[in-house]
Order: structure tokens, then sequence, then C-alpha cells
């Protein structure tokens, strides 16, 4: 019978170098009382934020001093308790950790509310002052942009507070799927017990036989139904939760509310969703070609995984992973190419799965640590692109750290998503050129066809779910596991209208974790927009374009994101990078057509 194994049966190389935070639970112990007692330090300040420069800036560094701490804390907690989620011990430490930022959160609450008292001209007066603040400048404008959404110092310090409570629809979730679920065991197409899992589903609905595929996807969603109600009470709170924090802060819509943060216009959104809904033909197209390929009357939503050969692929075993993706970022320069190097043999990814862990991947880590890779390897080509997507994010980190003091080294997720997919473009022009067999090459047009299909137009059809349940909320219309069936069903029809939709997809908004992130998805789908246009350039321009696109990651926050993406010479206000994206998608289909003779 084929299992998921224990943590401790798993090799140290393959696991995260966590003791580079703490070295032990009680060092991380010692730091969280420390951090408790220095939030004090930031309390101190209240009402003083503006008395004069030299107080600004005293209380700027103070709270980068505590954050930094808090920042340490907080991921050696989730790190450890994602490791394994059924331990209850680590658990209570994430829990604590959260805690504890909340009052960091709380503690600093005044800060915003007293800097917007400043107008413009008294701050050219304490940069004048202070040349020390003129590093906070872009802070600075971005605080007095949010003036109109920004409570009193009292209602910021109570939504404050109220954070570790407004979190609880997605820590529920999590504890729910990934701590107390089970899935049950399939019988394999050689008649071996395989137990399903959040990890192997989707590498289980790549193998060639059609009745296994089916059986692995009739009894995982037949799993859900169990928790139905749980899961779609969770969903129902979480966007209500978004709704009311929107109202809270004077916005008419949550959406408006989750894309003015990073300061993205809500035109970029409508225009991702509307491009891709005028260009549904292209996964039509896609949808088809498998439907050929694979020789069937009707293309099943178990279908939909399966590579355009009709097999499952090849095995790609991790370490073969690694080398393929260092050589791939070759045309990102040498120092790139051997900073990732070196970090896949420091133990920044913790590869495998194990029973208990987070499901799926991320990369993770503070302006004081190396960065932390969460996977859960399958020794397949799909595996090795997750791979080289969150390494895209790690390096993203190290370029902006190494370039950006500790407020601007953060960067707002619609440019993160860019790093990673430049990565995974990368890969597949890589392969396409360099793989040693023709199975691997076909695998990897077909991979990257796949990483296109989930990307642009599977994250941008959550996106419009994403949209439709909030809009339902903010309508007073009762949002319910029938409400998301609808509401999900009807979208998985519209895009996949040459394919059969099953009463079991209906259900798949139950098993997607971003939808608890507050309009968080659509971000991959501009991301993957930009990335073909960024690889375009360089593959056509070399080092100048390379240059711009490393200018880009090291930027971090120093800019918003939108200009942030113009250094690298895309303009994501038009819809011409997701309408340039579609094309290159079309481009692949056609290779793949004249590849696979179909």
């Amino acid at each position: 019978m084929s299992s998921v194994p224990e943590r401790s049966e798993i090799e140290a190389e393959y696991k995260w170098s966590i003791g580079s935070i703490y070295a032990s639970d009680e060092e991380w112990d010692d730091a969280y009382e420390a951090t408790q007692e220095a939030i004090d330090d930031v309390r101190a300040y209240e009402g003083r934020t503006t008395e004069s420069a030299a107080t600004l800036r005293e209380l700027l560094e103070t709270y980068e001093e505590v954050m930094r701490q808090v920042s340490q804390v907080v991921q050696y907690a989730n790190l450890r308790s994602n490791e394994d989620t059924r331990d209850q011990e680590y658990q209570a430490m994430a829990a604590k950790a959260g805690s504890l930022s909340s009052e960091a959160s709380s503690a600093a609450s005044f800060l915003e509310p007293e800097l917007q008292g400043l107008e413009g001209d008294d701050i050219e007066a304490f940069l004048e002052e202070e040349p020390a603040l003129a590093e906070y400048e872009h802070y600075f404008d971005d605080v007095l942009r949010m003036k109109p959404h920004t409570r009193s110092a009292e209602v910021e310090e109570l939504l404050a507070d109220l954070s570790e409570v407004t979190n609880a629809p997605s820590e529920t979730y999590s504890m729910l799927t990934d701590a107390d679920m089970t899935f049950p065991t399939v019988e394999g197409p050689d008649g071996e017990e395989i137990e399903l899992s959040q990890g192997n589903f989707t590498t289980l609905l790549q193998k060639p036989d059609r009745e296994f595929r089916q059986r692995v996807h009739e009894s995982f969603y037949e799993r859900w139904t169990d928790v139905r109600n749980a899961v779609g009470t969770t969903l129902s709170k979480s966007v209500k939760k978004d709704v009311k924090m929107a109202e809270a802060r004077n916005y008419e819509t949550a959406r408006e509310a989750a894309l003015d943060g990073p300061n993205v216009p809500v035109e970029v959104y409508d225009n991702l969703v509307n491009t891709v809904r005028d260009n549904l033909d292209s996964l039509q197209r896609h949808a088809d070609l498998k439907r050929r390929a694979l020789d069937v009357d009707d293309l099943e939503m178990w279908d939909l995984y399966m590579s355009l050969t009709g097999d499952e692929g090849p095995e790609i075993p991790y370490e073969q992973a690694k080398e393929l993706v260092i050589e791939a970022v070759a045309p990102l320069g040498e120092p790139y190419q051997e900073r990732m190097a070196e970090g896949l043999e420091s133990r920044w990814v913790d590869v495998y799965e194990n029973r208990g862990k987070r499901s799926g991947a991320y990369s993770a880590g503070t302006y004081d640590t190396q960065p932390f890779i969460m996977m859960n390897y399958q020794d397949d080509v799909s595996s090795m692109y997750t791979l080289a997507h969150e390494l895209g994010h790690s390096m993203h980190s190290e370029l902006a750290k190494g370039a950006q003091p500790w407020q601007y080294a953060s960067y707002e997720i619609f440019v993160a998503e860019v790093a990673s997919t430049v990565n995974e473009t990368l890969l597949t022009e890589y392969l396409l050129e360099n793989a040693e067999s023709e199975e691997l090459r076909v695998h990897a047009l077909d991979q990257y066809l796949e990483r296109f299909r989930s990307t642009l137009f599977r994250q941008t059809m959550f996106a419009a779910f994403e949209q439709a349940i909030h809009e339902h909320a903010e309508a007073g219309e009762p949002l319910t596991p029938d409400v998301f069936d609808d509401l999900y069903g009807g979208l998985k029809e519209e895009f996949y209208a040459n394919s059969r939709v099953d009463d079991h997809i209906r259900r798949e908004w139950m098993r997607i974790p971003h939808f608890y992130y507050n309009f968080y998805v659509y971000q991959y789908s501009t991301g993957i927009s930009a990335a073909a246009a960024i690889v375009e350039r360089i593959l056509e321009e070399g080092e100048p374009a390379a240059a711009d696109y490393r200018d880009a990651l090291e930027v971090g926050g120093a800019e918003y994101p939108i200009d942030v993406l113009e250094v690298a010479g895309i303009d994501m206000t038009s819809p011409e990078p997701i309408e340039s994206a579609i094309g290159v998608y079309d481009e692949y289909l056609g290779r793949a057509e004249d590849l696979l003779d179909l």
C-alpha cells in the first residue's frame, strides 16, 4: 500500500534549516518573551509621533527593531506548525505568535493615524530637519494616500486587536483540511491500495488509467461532502469579514479595499477578467486538444490534468529538478544563477510530503532569515515547475533585501507572482531546447500549457468567483454551500463549455485555500501575463532586458506595483499584456498540435 510517511522518516537534507532562525524551541521562548517586552517601547511614543522630526525618526527605528523581532518569532512558529499540523504544541506556538503579532500591530496602531495629521509641507520640513527620514518618503506617501480610509487611533487599535479573531475562518479551514481531514484509499491500476491526500490528488489525476482517474476524482470529492457545511460556513464568514472590514474603512466594496492596499487600479482586475472571458476559445481549444489526444468522446473533469501524450510523463527526482531549474535561469545572469544554486544547497527547501504537513507550496522568510520553501514534491514534471516557481519568490526576496532597507524589502503579491512565473517560463524554454529526451521535451511543453491553463484561465475563473461571492454578500444575499455550488458550477460551465462539468467538480471551491486570502488569486493571472512579456524581452534583447528585470526585483516595495513593472517594461493598466500572453498560449498550442500530430 502506498502511504504518506511520517516526518521522522524523511532525511534531514530534505528538510528546511529552521534552526537557522532559532537553535531550539527554548531559544524561541526566550525571543518571544523579549519581543513581548519590547513592544512597550513602541507604545511609549503614542501621542508623540509628530512632535518633532527627531521623535519620528526614533519611533520609526524602534518600530523597525520590534517588528523585525516579531516577524522572526512568527516565522519560526508558523514553519513549525506547518511541518505537522497535528502537533498541538506547535499549533499552540503558532497561536501565541499570532497573538504577539496582533499585540504588536495594536501597539503601533496609532502611528499611521498620527502621521496622517501631517500635510505635505510638514513632511518636507521634517525631511529637511532629519535627512535620515528621506528613505521613508515612499512610506509617507503611501500613508497619506490612505488617509480617507484610516480611522481614529482608537478604532485602528480595535481593528488591530480584532485581527486574531478575523483570521479565524482561514485558520479554522486550514486546521480542518490539513489536520483533521483524512482521505480514503482507492484501488490503483495494479490492484494496490493508494491513500489519497491533498498533496497527491492532482498527481494521481495524471495517471493514464482513465477508470482509476475517475475513482480518484469521485472518492476525493465525496470526502469533501462530509464537511460541506463546515467549509461553507468558514468561507461565508471569511467573505463577510472582508465586506465588513471594507465598510469599516469607508470603501464601497471589498474588492476596492483589497486592491487599494497595494494601490492597484480596479481596472486592472476588470481588464483581466473581461479579456480572458473574451478569449475562452483558446482555453476550449486546449480542452479539445486534450480530448483528441486521449481519443475520448467527451472530456471529463478527471481528464483535465492528463498530459497530451496520454501518459503521466517522466519521473523527475528532486536532485535532477534542481539541476534543470538552475540551468534554466542562466539568461538572468550568473550571480542570480549562483545564488539560487547556493540556496538549494543550504536547505532552503522542505521537500517531501509527510503526514499532517500543510498542503501546497509556498516561499516564506523574513528580512533577517534565509528563504524557506515548502514543497510536497512528487517526483514529476509538475513538481519541478513548482520548485522553479517558489524559487522565483525566494530569489525576489533575496534581491530586494540586498538592495532595500527593511521597510521596502517586502513587496506586493501583484509583483511577486511575476518573479515566480518568469522562472517557470525560462524553464520551459530551456527544456524545449535542451531536454535530453523527446519525452521530457513534449512533457515540458505540455506542462507549460497546463501552467497557462491553470494560472491564466483557472485563476481568472477563481477571481470571477471571488468577485461574485463578495457581491452576493454585499447585496445582503445568503452564502450557503448550494449558492457556492451554483456560482462555481456556472463559471466552470462557461470556461469549459466544450467539456462535461459533473456534480463533483461543482464542489471544487471547497478545496481552494486561496479563497480565504481576500482577492489574492487574480495576481497569479496578471503575473503570468507580465512574465510572458518579460521573458520574451529577455530572449530577444539579452542582458539589457535581464538587467531591467533584475532592477525591478531589487525595487522591492520602494515603489507601487504598477510602477515596479514599468521598470521591467510592462504596462499592466492595459489589456495588452493579457492579450499577448493568450497569444503565446495559442502559439504553444500550435506547437503541441504539430509535435503530437493532432
